[in-house]
């Protein structure tokens, strides 16, 4: 299991840290020296996996899983710090011992590749919510997040980013490789593949879909309920007032993609994914 040091993805020297390679993968430098202990981190029957890949709308997923499956007022999901209830694996903070002992039912997040979760949930030994997103949207919001942040001090242009991006050059790996690898997994009975877009194209059947997965009993009423609660719940987090930068919208590749970009970016989503029956919404 050889780690050995990668180039960061930003402009040469800007970084404080680099990223490492764990069996060919691209990872966060946090994640050095735990993979293995990831791999065996003991699973649950009845805990609730969300997994993505960086920027794919995990904020929002975790909110709605919360709120359906906690069966949660959502007057006080608006108090509270979610991020606190679904800890990410991976991240130093809590740290895996901390997570091994959250009282059941836990809900964990996680950004690894499917083959590195542990292998407990390989077997069919809890239920994982993975969600995709169309990659351009996610390379932008992806692009912006490294920009934001000053441990990474991005600096460099969007085009090299992306080109970066479609090389697989970026932290936790190939975003191809990522979504393919959980749409292998979609029959799976612990697994429920679902996509971002459908959050805004059709939230009801979405809520719908959770509830049948998390085995929640809901009544009709209910259920109209919690995709009314769900509904303002997105609605607050992707309007133009609370994310003024438009990140949580579908469509947003369209005001920073140039037209020879675009092209180039269809050329190998073409060859990588072209052979999946696996479609995204990229404008609504």
């Amino acid at each position: 299991m050889a780690e050995s040091e990668a180039e960061t993805p930003s402009t040469p020297c800007e970084f404080e840290s680099k990223y490492f390679e764990y069996n060919g993968i691209r990872l966060p430098p946090f994640c050095r020296g735990k993979m293995e202990e990831v791999s065996d981190f003991p699973v649950r029957e009845n805990d609730i996996w969300i997994v993505t890949y960086p920027k794919s709308g995990t904020s929002l997923l975790q909110e709605v899983v919360y709120l359906v499956s906690q069966g949660a007022d959502p007057d006080e999901i608006g108090l509270m710090n979610i991020d606190e209830q679904l800890p990410v694996l991976e991240y130093p903070q809590p740290g895996l011992d901390i997570i091994k002992e959250l009282t059941s039912p836990r809900l964990i997040k996680s950004h690894l590749p499917y083959r590195f979760l542990p292998s407990d949930l390989h077997n069919g030994n809890s239920k994982v919510i993975y969600m995709a997103r169309n990659p351009k949207d996610l390379v932008v919001s992806y692009y912006q997040f490294h920009r934001s942040l000053r441990t990474m001090s991005y600096r460099g242009t969007f085009q090299e980013f992306c080109r970066r991006f479609m090389n697989d050059k970026l932290g936790y790996g190939s975003w191809f490789d990522h979504v393919q690898e959980f749409w292998d997994h979609r029959l799976d009975s612990n697994v429920l593949f679902l996509k971002y877009e459908d959050m805004h194209k059709d939230l009801g059947t979405m809520v719908e879909q959770l509830v049948r997965f998390l085995g929640v009993s809901y009544d009709k009423a209910q259920l109209e309920s919690t995709i009314e609660h769900c509904h303002l719940l997105i609605d607050h987090c992707c309007n133009a007032e609370a994310l003024p930068i438009g990140r949580g919208r579908v469509g947003l590749w369209k005001d920073i993609f140039t037209v020879s970009m675009n092209e180039k970016f269809d050329q190998v989503y073409k060859q990588r994914m072209g052979k999946l029956d696996l479609a995204f919404e990229f404008n609504l």
